[in-house]
Parts: C-alpha cells; structure tokens; sequence
C-alpha cells in the first residue's frame, strides 16, 4: 500500500483504512500492477488478507480485519457492476472467507470517490461509519445498538440523509452468531450473506457504514464502452426473461425434478408437490408485488413480496430467493411460501445467512426425528420436518442465541461437536460452511467445487451447475453442456470455471450476465474501454482468475487446509438419491480430485507447487 495515490480510469485508486481502537482513518492507494494481478474486489482483498493476516489471527479478535472492495466496472453503466465484496477471516470456518452483494451501497461508495474500505481494530463501544465524499466520520451508535437492519437503514437515513446507502449488521451479528450477515438496501435486503462477516462487524461494535457519493467514475473511452453495451443489452434481457418474471425460485420445480433441490436435510429423494407450492411461480401467483432490481441490473431477479392477512401478515419487502427456498423450504420439508417468506425477513432484519440457517435447523429437525435430541432440549418445540412453526421459532432463537439457538448458532460442525454422538453423521459442511441448495449428487462438477472452493461449500466459486445442463461456454474450448454425470475432464472444465468465476467476483459483475450470454471477449473489450489496458488479453483475464483462486488457497493452506479437507459429507457420497425422473449418482470424488490437483499444479496434498506460484507471480 502507498500513500500517493495516482489516478487510474476505472479507479480512483483510493481506499479508506479505519482503526476502530484508535478512531483514526487515513486514505491509501495501490500500485496499479496489484490492480491488473487482482483487479479488485475479492481478489485484492484476498491479496491483502494474505500479506495483512496472520493464519493464528481470532476471527472474532481486534487484529481480524474485514477487506470490502469494489471494482473498476462498479460505478460505470456496465449492466450489473454495481456489486462489492467482503473479505475476511471466517468465524464459522477458521479460513478464507467471502461473501459478494449487489445492491446500491458499492455504487454509492464508489460515487464517494473510493475503491473500498478496510476495518481493523474494535471500537470500545457502538459506532457507525459516516462517509460523504472526502468526509469521514466514527459516529455513536449507540442509539441503533440492538435494532434490526431495517430500522438501522430508516434511521440512519433519517439522521443523515435521505440518499444515504447503508450498510449494517442486525442483533444475529451483535450477538456474534456465526453465521451472521451483513445487510444493505434496507427493506430490499440485499446480503453479503456465507461466512459470517457479520458477526466479525459486530465483534467490532461497529453496527454500519453509511455513504453517499456525488462522483462520476472515470472511463477511458466512454463512446466506446457505450456502444458494446448497447449491443448485447437486448440479447441479456431476452434470454433471462424468466428470471425476470419468476426469479431465481422460478427454477425450484425443474431443480426437484431431476434431484437437485435439496429435500429434509439431503436425504430425500422426491417432493413435487412441495417444491410447486414454493415455487418462484407460485410466488408470482400469490404475494409477489414488484421486482428489484439491484443498481444498474438489466435482469430484475429480486422478489419485493407482501403478506397482508393470516399468521404471516406484515411481510413487507425482500422475497426468497432460490437458496433461501431451498434451505428454508425444501431441506425442511416446509411447503407453506408464506411462512418462509417471513422466516426470510426475519434473517433479513436480524441479519443472518438464510442458507446456514436452513442447514441448522434441517440438522436439527433430523436429531430429533432421531431421538438424539428431544423437546426437552429444545423449549418444548416440536422440531420436526415440514413444521413451518418451529421453524420460524428456531429463526428467532438462532438470532438470538436462546436455547437449543445458543448451539445452532454456532454452524453445524460445532454443534455436532457440543451435542455429540451420531448427531456428526447429520451436520453436513464442507470445511464448515453448509451447503447451498444444489446437490451434488446431481452435478459431479458442483461435487468437485464443493470440496475445493476456498470459502466451503459454495456453488458461486464454480457456478458450474447452468454449463452443466443448460449453457456452453465455447470461449472455454465448451460447445455444449458438459454433462453433469461426466468424470472424464471434469478437473479441467471445474478448474477453469472457478479461475473465471473468480474474475467475475473481483471485477465486479454479476454471474446471471453469462446465462444471458455474456462473452468472455466481451469482458476484455470493457476492460479496455473502461481501465484503458488496451494490451489487455484473453489469455491474461484467465491467468488472473487462476493467480486469485491460488492466492486464496495459499492463504487457506496457512490456515492448515490441504487434500484431507477437499471432500464432501459422506451422505453426499454414501447415500443414493433415488425418485422418478433421478439419475441415481454418487460422485467420484478421488478421481476427480486427483485430476484436479494435476491440472492445478498442486501436490498430491493440495498444496501449490512452487513452479506454479512462480508461474502466477505469486512468490
């Protein structure tokens, strides 16, 4: 990091470090080599945990830092840049953590005049960040300490003003609930959900980060970025128009049909009926007001729902999304919309990932559908499958540690350690992050990224499961779907997905844009319109997402991971998932690791060889 700062199209080439313990802040620029190796986002806040963050670092201590960063297409009229990342080290995990948002509050920093921010330190009390332009205030907060992410955005708008985009965390990140999120776009509920960076922001006592911006971002060649957009904005919307109408949940019913939605904790093979009434669908039949759409986003996938009679009534903002119906609805047999929609809200408002919370409360319906916990341990709630009324309870108790909550709360690989016995057998993670809601006995390359994805169990490292069944992606050598059940070349097909996906996540763009189409070349072109590195290549953009997916496990294997954590919960690869219409699959997780390591340049251990590091520019 330097202290001159030297301007760049597409950056501005500054970012905010905030010492909590001090209350100090300062503005600090990056070479501009670091800004091609890593570009932004979570590339360069895995960059900077790697040089900043010591591997025995508490993930919950003062010295832990949070790393959020735009991109240099954030702040242009690039359909979907209006994104940023998080970057830290996971409470829930003890690794690599982050979780990337849409929404408005990126765009808005970026309008301030800054490519992110970095938090170190703790406050010794409730404080907010307050950021207007080249003003940067530590605020009180003690007034908002204890309010949910709602009334923290509508208060803080009102103190401030009302173009103010706020950042903040809920009671579930005060409380250092494990798996807590942090919020954005107030009722609209955007999250940077996995990972737990919420309860880092609160072991900080620090509640939001406000901003708001009145800049323009710098382009190199403004005519020319505008007129590659003009030609395939048409194309994008017309071929995500279901996603338009239905969402992401619009794909719940054809995802059930063939094995892939997640069903009563992952032993389920079928459930037609319930999966049509949670459908994105049905959704638009019934409570569906409006779409969102997050800044500059030409596809409109966000639900705005409304609930106005019955036990749900008040529901009022963020629909579910597919991972949200998957984990609330389908892994706990809960066919009633309306009650996850509230269940939704309620994460939304506490601020907690809907993911790992389905997955704690599907583990917990499985204990106790198994005698290994009883309605003695859980408050007299009758915690079984398809309970939509538990399971909203269990929502609250999450959040607020109560209970049988105090031990969910922890994720489930440290509940199952607490609560003992066979309850391991039913807490399925991976390097401790729950699945999302695709499984992976329906895609061998989704198995694959499960157990190498650098966070935990993640679809987004890989997001192979759409090229898997659907897409071709020819500029990665893919004419067509690779098919799902293939062992053959599925290390290479995976590994060049994450290297992509990692670009993605670092430039700042939302993945959806390559179901409707985008091209890679196309992504070339921007980055030479916009940043003005007109020798920039194909072959470069790929080098870098391989140098930002080696760069994150580098930092992972100094945390102690290595091959023995690169599997899968045994009920992925022991259980055969059977029902009319499924190809019964249990993934062969040896061989294609073993490829993947040769095509990677890792050891037989999952460590990177100093050839390839060197090759990367890593060391």
């Amino acid at each position: 990091m330097e202290g001159d700062v030297k301007l760049m199209y597409g950056y501005w080439n500054k970012i905010i470090r905030i010492n909590l313990t001090n209350k100090t802040s300062s503005s600090e620029s990056i070479k501009e080599e670091l800004w091609r190796k890593y570009l932004g986002g979570s590339g360069l806040g895995a960059k900077l945990l790697y040089d900043e963050i010591k591997p025995d670092t508490d993930p919950l201590g003062p010295d832990n830092k949070i790393f959020f960063l735009t991109g240099p297409f954030c702040g242009t009229n690039i359909p979907t840049s209006g994104r940023h990342a998080a970057v830290t080290k996971s409470p829930l995990t003890g690794i690599f953590a982050e979780s990337d948002v849409g929404g408005s509050w990126g765009y808005e920093l970026k309008r301030a005049g800054y490519d992110g921010i970095i938090i170190e330190g703790k406050a010794d009390s409730p404080v907010y960040l307050y950021i207007d332009d080249s003003k940067i205030e530590i605020k009180d907060a003690r007034h908002i300490w204890g309010k949910d992410t709602y009334e923290t955005d509508e208060l803080l708008k009102k103190e401030l003003s009302p173009d103010v985009q706020v950042m903040s965390i809920g009671p579930a990140g005060e409380n250092l609930v494990k798996f807590a999120a942090i919020m954005t776009d107030g009722k609209d509920g955007r999250a940077l959900g996995r990972c737990g960076i919420g309860a880092v922001m609160g072991s900080k006592n620090l509640k939001a980060i406000a901003v708001k911006g009145a800049r323009s971002v710098s382009v190199f060649d403004r005519e020319r970025l505008s007129k590659t957009i003009r030609d395939i904005a048409p194309g994008i919307k017309e071929a995500t128009v279901n996603m338009t109408k239905f969402g992401t949940s619009g794909g719940v019913i054809g995802h059930e049909s063939y094995g892939n939605f997640p069903l009563g904790n992952w032993k389920v093979g079928r459930w037609p009926e319930g999966a049509e009434k949670i459908s994105g669908q049905k959704m638009a039949e019934t409570i569906l007001v409006k779409n969102y759409r997050c800044k500059g986003c030409i596809i409109g996938c966000g639900r705005v729902v409304k609930i106005e009679e019955g036990p749900y009534k008040g529901v009022d903002g963020a629909g579910p999304e597919y991972e949200t119906i998957g984990t609330l609805g389908g892994l706990c047999l809960i066919d009633n919309l309306e009650a996850i929609a509230y269940a939704n809200e309620l994460c939304n408002r506490y601020g907690m990932d809907t993911i790992t919370t389905g997955g704690v409360i599907a583990f917990a319906m499985e204990l106790y559908e198994r005698g290994i916990i009883t309605k003695q341990d859980t408050d007299g709630l009758d915690v079984k499958f398809g309970n939509a009324e538990a399971m909203v309870e269990l929502v609250k108790m999450i959040a607020e540690r109560r209970g049988i909550g105090k031990i969910l709360a922890e994720g489930v690989r440290q509940a199952a350690r607490e609560i003992g016995g066979l309850a391991g057998e039913y807490a399925l993670h991976v390097k401790g992050l729950e699945p999302p809601a695709h499984d992976p006995r329906a895609y061998n390359g989704v198995a694959l990224s499960y157990a190498t994805s650098n966070r935990g169990a993640c679809h987004l490292a890989g997001f192979t499961h759409g090229f898997e069944r659907v897409f071709a992606m020819p500029e990665l050598g893919y004419d067509k779907p690779h098919d799902r059940l293939l062992i053959e070349g599925k290390a290479e097909f995976v590994a060049k997905m994450q290297n992509l996906m990692g670009v993605f996540d670092s430039i700042k763009l939302c993945k959806f844009m390559l179901q409707g189409g985008l091209r890679i070349s196309t992504i070339v072109e921007w980055i030479k319109s916009v940043i003005g590195w007109e020798d920039y290549s194909f072959e470069e953009l790929m080098i870098t997402g391989e140098r930002i997916f080696n760069i994150k496990r580098m930092f992972n294997v100094k945390c102690g991971i290595s091959r023995k954590e690169d599997t899968l919960p045994m009920r992925f690869l022991t259980l055969k998932r059977k029902g009319p219409g499924i190809m019964v699959n249990l993934p062969h997780l040896g061989k294609m690791l073993s490829d993947y390591y040769e095509y990677r340049g890792w050891s037989e251990e999952g460590i990177p060889e100093e050839s390839k590091l060197k090759e990367l520019d890593l060391i």
